[in-house]
């Protein structure tokens, strides 16, 4: 399934239902009084968030959601029935705006109560309600009142606590496929990641996070790191790289990174350098020292084999410590 991270929607609440004008017409009953009862409320829009769901795909297809109208009132003081609201599930991660404005009408980050989008239009009243003491007969009743509707945008930010970090084809898929049940495809050219891939890595039992694959296809999908709380930047260090290349390349990510958000370019960043098996035993050390000295980097660093899982589980112990011990970020 194509991932889709933006959708716009348009959203309606329904209509109040309309008060009526009504009087009793009943045989024996002489002196009959207004009986026009109340409209119905107008269903409102609301949304929930769904683990089931991971991506806004749906949303390509269906793009108007218009909750029912209440019922008119009725004689007899009966009141006309509530229209229905609808409920929206989206996915865990979803920011929902107005469209233009761009005001923040709901962050879904949990599997919560179902969060108010439109609210209902409120019931006309019947001409019961208009009876006094100096009006026994009153020929007035009110509408109901509009629902609210709006052109939302919805944006799908992914939840997870790792995000992976780096050039197309520096081992991020086969990185979460090491580490992971997930199982992104793997392939020997760039791009190969087209949406972001989530995976659970069990530490231990009752001790795991999540991590996630994010597509290195530019700044748009940045977004999808903001709410983790640990980013791994994977860097190439292939033989037929110089240290040098694998520096400007590290450069550029972090170059783009500051440039789209100061928050989370400053978010922890550990350097991951991969590939290592495919560097002779005797050179590791020096080319590790090159890129991190290039970079001049005084942070973790963590040099694996995601492909034979060469140090991958001392670094998933070093996570989730530091995750344990940073429940606040």
């Amino acid at each position: 399934m194509k991932f889709i991270d933006e959708a716009n929607i348009f959203v309606k609440a329904g209509d109040g239902g309309n008060g009526i004008v009504s009087f009793r017409r009943e045989k024996y009953i002489p002196m009959g009084g207004p009986d026009g009862g109340d409209g119905g409320d107008g269903g409102s829009v609301y949304v929930v968030g769904s683990k089931d769901l991971n991506t806004l795909s749906d949303f390509r297809h269906t793009r108007r959601f218009v909750a029912q109208r209440g019922a008119n009132g009725q004689g007899k003081n009966k009141t006309g029935a509530k229209g229905e609201d609808i409920v929206i599930e989206v996915p865990l991660g979803t920011v929902i705006t107005t469209l233009e404005q761009g005001e923040l009408l709901a962050d879904v980050a949990s599997e919560s109560e179902p969060i108010l989008i439109a609210r209902g239009g409120f019931h006309g009243l019947g001409n019961t309600r208009y009876k006094s003491s100096t009006n026994r007969a009153p020929r007035q009743c009110s509408e109901g009142s509009k629902g609210e509707q709006f052109d939302l945008k919805l944006e799908l930010k992914v939840i997870a606590d790792v995000g992976l970090l780096g050039m197309p084809n520096a081992g991020k898929s086969t990185f979460i496929r090491s580490v992971s049940a997930a199982r992104p495809k793997v392939a020997d050219y760039p791009f190969t990641t087209l949406h972001p891939n989530l995976g659970v890595v069990s530490v231990a039992r009752h001790r795991s996070f999540v991590v996630a694959d994010i597509p290195g296809l530019g700044i748009q999908f940045l977004k999808h790191l903001q709410r983790t709380r640990l980013l791994l930047h994977i860097i190439d260090v292939m033989p037929d790289a110089s240290a040098d290349s694998a520096v400007v390349s590290a450069r550029k990510i972090l170059h783009e990174l500051e440039r789209y958000d100061e928050s989370l370019y400053r978010k922890p960043r550990w350097l991951v350098l991969n590939k290592l098996d495919l560097v002779p035993p005797d050179e590791r050390q020096s080319v590790i020292d090159e890129i991190t000295g290039g970079l001049e980097w005084s942070g973790p660093v963590h040099a694996i084999s995601a492909l034979n899982r060469e140090g991958v589980e001392p670094l998933c112990h070093d996570i989730m410590k530091f995750l344990e011990e940073n429940e606040s970020l």
